[in-house]
């Protein structure tokens, strides 16, 4: 099988595509045919080693481990001794990054509790895109931010991988959201079922009057001050991943400041296999949906990562692998 590696950090160009033995299952695990997988600011803070501090766990010089990619999703080719809810052909999907594997490959052997069955409605594209983005979502909104039906919630970045699930989620969850994003992207988050949408290229979030229960900052751009002045007393400010980590230190000296009239929250999610299972049901029933910007064949994954690291993707960025054909 083929997979891609990188030996040292830096940018796209350090990944190289070697071949491999395919693997063979232990008795908890499933060997998957890969069929789509997509990539998250995760893959290259990972494969540049930023911010600096996450290499104290993945190697302070170069990576630990050569692997890189999470959001999966394919088709059951073996099962290990113990397995007994899934099967060969069985169509799964799921998020890998703590299996010690990685999903920039023709297969992945993990065990069976990184894995949920893929609603049969949707591609294995739509399936591969929702993981990590929408696990982020669904756990920023409702253990991170306690979002209640009713309240009152800011998405910014509302047109990225994450913010297209959130502003979903969000609505599924009864709240009244208004989402940020530019101009080209409004129309898309109305579709989305945004209440109201704010256009930053003619109004910046200085200039609302509207008081939030939640903001959830997606790019990692809200300035404090401005946070401060559109939360209600006792709401709550989320970072959501490492595009927030940067910005912690003057939210936390500003909420010092003001006196703790607001709470700040820097989280990344983690993979749970019932909220993973939760958003299967999600996405099964229409609830929400994933939002595709850009697809790939597997020999352009480098382009790929690429594309997803200079920030415009409006919705996911999607790598198709195992096509009818090509050969493992």
């Amino acid at each position: 099988m083929q997979a891609y590696i990188r030996q040292k950090y830096g940018g796209p160009e350090v990944l190289s595509l070697g071949k491999f033995h395919k693997p063979s299952p232990k008795p908890d695990q499933l060997l998957v045919k890969v069929k789509a997988v997509s990539v998250n600011p995760l893959d290259w803070h990972g494969l540049r080693g930023t911010p600096y501090l996450i290499r104290l766990s993945m190697g302070l010089f170069k990576p630990k481990n050569p692997f890189l990619g999470a959001d999966v999703s394919g088709i059951v080719e073996e099962v290990g001794s113990a397995i007994t809810n899934f099967k060969p052909g069985d169509e799964v999907y799921g998020e890998i990054n703590e299996s010690g594997a990685g999903s920039f490959a023709e297969y992945v052997c993990v065990r069976q509790d990184f894995w949920a069955k893929k609603p049969t409605n949707i591609s294995h594209e739509e399936a591969a895109a929702a993981p990590i983005a929408a696990l982020t979502a669904i756990q920023g909104l409702r253990d991170h931010g306690g979002l209640k039906a009713g309240q009152k919630v800011l998405i910014n970045g509302a047109s990225g991988g994450v913010g297209t699930y959130a502003v979903q989620i969000a609505k599924a969850m009864g709240a009244h959201v208004t989402a940020v994003c530019s101009t080209h992207k409004v129309g898309q988050a109305n579709k989305l079922g945004a209440d109201e949408v704010v256009d930053y290229t003619k109004s910046d979030l200085s200039t609302l009057n509207a008081k939030f229960d939640l903001i959830f900052d997606g790019v990692g751009n809200c300035e404090a001050k401005i946070a401060k002045r559109l939360l209600k007393p006792g709401g709550t400010c989320l970072l959501v991943g490492w595009g927030g980590f940067k910005h912690m230190a003057k939210f936390a000296l500003a909420n010092v400041l003001v006196g703790k009239k607001w709470n700040l929250t820097f989280f990344t999610a983690k993979m749970n296999l019932d909220d993973l299972v939760y958003l299967s049901e999600l996405l099964s029933s229409g609830k929400i949906k994933s939002i595709i910007d850009k697809q790939y064949m597997f020999e352009q994954l480098p382009q790929a990562v690429a594309y997803q690291e200079d920030g415009h993707a409006s919705g996911k960025v999607i790598v198709t692998v195992n096509q009818p054909g090509h050969s493992s």
